[in-house]
């Protein structure tokens, strides 16, 4: 079992987070602030905990609860792992793609401003781009499936909106009689995607300035007008939007290593910290404008600057930024995957044994990190402070 990181993003949050939620009062969202109180509180005596005791070693250990939030870089390891443990029976023995689409920088600062509906648009358009391209035959001429991740931010914890999508190398038919692959190592052309998500994505943007669903304010105010927004899409309609595809997958299981590191992803892992001290936090990040080693940096920040920059990628509540889409969609994965299965003359996965043998042995909660056997419960004790609201002194 790995040791605790030497420094924290819970760490500075407790240093200089109370100063700095101070000297902010009034421009924190409570959503950054539930954020804040939760990250500091994740795995402390505020949430309260359980006294455990080994079965084997007689090891006694305090155990204390996590917070459970979506934006904690502690709490995602065991959520991704649930999550790709129910994608596992999923996947199809077909090549599969990593396609990338990004919002340019002046409607991502919009998209800031915009968070629900903007992301929300971002992932529609990005699907109806892959989906319509691939189901014309000029194309590919199938109906394919995709997963699509969010991310927003780039290496060094700017605003960068864009999403990572997974994508199998083929779909089926127009009559559903026969599974059409794509050419060996080439998915669809990014220059036509590309096209196509720029002309949509534009539209949908301007339907929803029509009909006063944006917000624009600040240096982005004069927006508003109607006349002005229009002369501010023009440009944008003639510069390039980054759509990539990256080559396949070397097989099912590499996109599940693949998910496993983007889909339950934060801001910044605490691996990435390097110091704190008077200077501020450290950090490593990826320049990828640079070639080669010297693409990875370090870079300091100020704590209040930090903690700005982290607070850039909380999502609005109820936001799902994993989804599902074409053959993938929840509604009908099940019956497009065997029908999918049936035509490339596969098997179906094997049942899960093991939750037939969950239902009569238990998997235990807790396992000592020395000798691997179940520990046992002796005390439990209750939390100190509640996370579901801004952070209050305890």
């Amino acid at each position: 079992m790995q040791g605790r990181p030497a420094l924290e993003v819970a760490d500075i949050f407790r240093a200089h987070g109370p100063a700095w939620r101070d000297a902010q009062r009034g421009h924190l969202s409570l959503a950054q602030l539930k954020v804040m109180s939760a990250i500091t509180q994740c795995r402390t005596a505020a949430l309260g905990g359980h006294v455990l005791r080994c079965d084997g070693c007689g090891l006694d250990q305090v155990s204390y609860n996590s917070c459970r939030n979506r934006h904690c870089p502690k709490c995602q390891s065991s959520a991704a792992k649930r999550w790709l443990d129910a994608r596992q029976a999923d996947l199809l023995p077909v090549e599969y793609y990593h396609v990338v689409f990004t919002l340019p920088a002046p409607i991502a600062d919009i998209a800031y401003q915009n968070k629900a509906a903007l992301y929300g648009l971002l992932f529609d358009i990005a699907a109806e781009t892959l989906l319509r391209i691939a189901a014309d035959p000029k194309h590919l001429g199938a109906s394919i499936g995709a997963t699509l991740v969010l991310h927003t931010w780039g290496s060094a914890l700017t605003h960068h909106p864009h999403v990572h999508g997974i994508v199998p190398g083929g779909g089926l038919s127009p009559d559903g009689t026969r599974w059409v692959a794509c050419r060996p190592g080439f998915f669809l052309s990014v220059r036509v995607l590309s096209r196509l998500f720029r002309r949509r994505f534009l539209e949908e943007l301007q339907r929803l300035h029509d009909a006063g669903q944006l917000r624009v304010f600040g240096e982005h105010a004069a927006l508003a007008e109607r006349a002005a927004f229009k002369d501010w899409l023009t440009p944008l309609r003639k510069c390039e939007w980054v759509v990539y595809a990256k080559r396949p997958f070397a097989g099912p299981q590499a996109v599940l290593a693949y998910l496993s590191r983007y889909t339950h992803r934060v801001a910044i892992s605490n691996s990435r910290l390097l110091a704190m001290d008077e200077r501020g936090g450290t950090f490593r990040w990826k320049d990828y404008r640079a070639k080669g080693k010297t693409r990875h940096k370090s870079m300091t920040l100020s704590p209040q600057e930090f903690m700005r920059r982290f607070l850039l990628h909380v999502l609005p509540g109820g936001f799902h930024r994993i989804r599902h889409y074409g053959l993938l969609a929840n509604s009908n994965r099940r019956d497009n995957l065997t029908l999918a299965r049936q035509l490339l003359h596969v098997a179906p996965p094997p049942p899960d044994e093991s939750a037939s043998e969950v239902a009569t042995v238990p998997a235990p909660t807790f396992v000592c990190r020395h000798c691997g056997h179940a520990m046992v419960v002796l005390q439990i004790f209750l939390r100190g402070c509640s996370i579901r609201a801004p952070p209050a002194s305890c």
